[in-house]
């Protein structure tokens, strides 16, 4: 239970109602997500709407954001995130033990492109003033500035959103730990938090 109450759809100002519902039912199992962001509407008709809207436009392959997103959230020990995340970049040819690993220098199933995603999202997380201009040489290779803008936005948002979710303590929607044993992960590979919920 989080450690704020849930704020259903009906409580929700009308003109956020619409992003609250397309948010819950199509971007992924986040309803649990939402009734906390709905304490702020301003969070739902910004954050959320433009997500979706990123989503939508697909500039940057949902293999390198899923590879971003789970690194991040593995690096913050986000169990809700990285329970949300691993069916997701399974979905995209990883295997679940390479999900696991994602950490790892010399993680497995990773490709050249995979890992220079991997170590920026790392490098923004840990130590944005360290970086050189080396890595984005190499990013420029692979993406377009706009790609390594959404890129970093993504990665950096990413981190919002663990401290987010662990500072109110998100619980798991019911079948996101099932979803994501389905898709080959093991629940040892999980934060510890992430039973928690349950």
């Amino acid at each position: 239970m989080a450690r704020v109450r849930d704020v259903e759809i009906e409580e929700v100002p009308e003109n956020a109602r619409s992003i609250y519902r397309d948010f819950a039912a199509s971007y992924g199992p986040f309803l649990n997500q939402v009734k906390i962001f709905a304490h702020r509407p301003p969070a739902l008709r910004h954050l959320m709407a433009m997500l979706m809207e990123m989503a939508e436009e697909a500039v940057l392959p949902k293999r390198y954001l899923e590879i971003a997103v789970v690194a991040v959230s593995k690096l913050n020990e986000c169990a809700y995130c990285v329970a949300h995340h691993t069916p997701r970049l399974v979905e995209q040819g990883l295997a679940p033990d390479t999900a696991a690993r994602i950490l790892e220098p010399d993680c497995p199933g990773l490709d050249e492109t995979d890992r220079l995603v991997r170590d920026y999202a790392v490098q923004v997380t840990t130590r944005p003033q360290m970086m050189r201009d080396e890595i984005f040489d190499r990013l420029r290779v692979h993406f377009t500035e706009e790609q390594i803008v959404e890129l970093t936005l993504r990665t950096a948002l990413c981190g919002f959103f663990n401290r987010f979710n662990e500072a109110l303590q998100i619980g798991m929607e019911d079948g996101v730990i099932e979803d994501l044993l389905s898709k080959g992960a093991k629940v040892e590979d999980l934060p510890e938090p992430a039973m928690a919920g349950e």
